[in-house]
């Protein structure tokens, strides 16, 4: 029962990291800061093979700052 949970966990985290790079993608904001929020989704995915309830946190928390338009400067 308890891996049922952690594959809907994992396929629901994999859709929501794939909604997550075309809003990046999509995003009108300089290149510096597409590149730190792509750093950030690629430290996301790396976290998910190893802690995935903790990835599934760091994308939702993402996610909200990008919803009210708090991205990062960027280099």
């Amino acid at each position: 029962m308890e891996r049922d949970s952690q594959l809907e966990l994992y396929e629901t985290v994999a859709a929501r990291l794939k909604e997550a790079h075309a809003t990046v993608r999509a995003l009108q904001v300089p290149e510096s800061a597409r590149k730190a929020l792509i750093r950030k989704l690629l430290v996301i995915t790396a976290a998910a093979k190893h802690d995935l309830p903790d990835a599934a946190r760091r994308l939702d928390r993402l996610m909200k700052d990008l919803d009210v338009g708090r991205f990062p400067e960027g280099d």
